[in-house]
């Protein structure tokens, strides 16, 4: 168990004041059995009326109205959260899956079939994925997509770009380079030609590196990577950018059919297109030491104790 903390802020800057459309910020981390959100908070200037929704693949969404002007725009989150690394996961899949090529069952198809479709297909996209597959060739499932993640890793150049989108899985192989929202992407498609369910994944990557020496890609900024469904095991996390198998460092945000469906913020400005200078992003996820941990339950505790009180007065009058 590692208690990690996120601060994300990101701050967009005019020529003069602007007004603002609706705003969508994606950064509440998603509950489950390995990781555990303790607290979050978002700050957002100038103020603005705050509502939450879920979308259509069950991600918090705060949706940011906003009435008067001002020439700068800023968003701070912070949020904690327990996180349980799984570092070697054993691919506990169905007998039938433990190989590939193998097929879904008739139950859950229809639910994954939108992932399995390749949104941008191309010869050379199913050429590559076919390097680590072979057809008519039985292979070990685990072994197909864990040697797939380390190829994008060693064979590709990591390039941290400014320019907002994410570049197609073409591009990314005739260049050779790209941003880990490039490499989830390409590793999508390529699963998907292979008759995988694959779906993209944003969030966060804890870069351990002060502390350990170790040389990791994505830090600084929001972060990206594929889950691939397995029967039996469900959805098994793949970070072709640094090669991670399983979800050690990697805190989950959203999940989506395709990257443009899980922005971590997306809105629009009311003015001339000249007004816009720049956006600046900084992300720290840092290790908290188990100390947010601690006060959150004696906060919780003392709660209880003076609920309890509260109740034992109640019963004597």
């Amino acid at each position: 168990m590692t208690v990690l903390r996120v601060r994300h802020t990101t701050t967009y800057s005019y020529a003069r004041p602007v007004r603002f459309g609706q705003h969508r910020v994606l950064f509440r981390p998603r509950d489950s059995h390995d990781q555990r959100l303790l607290s979050s908070a978002i700050r957002v200037s100038p103020d603005a009326e705050l509502h939450w929704i879920h979308d259509v693949f069950g991600n918090c969404i705060t949706v940011a109205e906003f009435g008067g002007e001002a020439a700068e725009l800023r968003f701070e989150t912070d949020i904690v959260l327990d996180h349980t690394p799984l570092t070697v996961p054993r691919f506990k899949t169905e007998e039938r899956a433990k190989s590939w090529p193998f097929e879904y069952d008739a139950e859950t198809l229809p639910d994954l079939a939108p992932y399995m479709r390749q949104h941008h297909q191309a010869s050379e996209v199913e050429a590559f994925a076919r390097k680590f597959a072979h057809s008519g060739v039985v292979m070990e499932t685990g072994h197909l997509l864990m040697t797939m993640t380390a190829g994008i890793r060693e064979s590709f150049k990591y390039s941290r770009r400014t320019d907002p989108g994410t570049q197609l899985p073409l591009q990314t192989l005739t260049t050779g380079t790209g941003t880990c929202r490039d490499f989830a992407l390409l590793m999508i498609e390529a699963c998907r030609s292979l008759g995988f369910a694959a779906r993209f994944v944003t969030g966060y990557i804890y870069v351990p590196s002060r502390d350990s020496g170790m040389v990791m890609r994505g830090g600084g900024a929001t972060h990206a990577w594929v889950q691939v469904f397995l029967p039996g095991a469900g959805w098994v996390e793949f970070d072709p950018t640094n090669g991670i198998i399983g979800n050690k460092d990697l805190i989950r945000v959203g999940v989506a059919r395709e990257p443009r469906q899980a922005k971590p913020l997306s809105g629009s400005f009311i003015g001339d297109r000249a007004d816009y200078l720049g956006m600046d992003v900084q992300v720290h996820v840092t290790a908290d030491g188990g100390r947010h941990k601690v006060q959150v339950e004696a906060e919780a505790a003392g709660r209880r104790l003076r609920q309890a009180n509260a109740a034992s007065v109640a019963r004597q009058n």
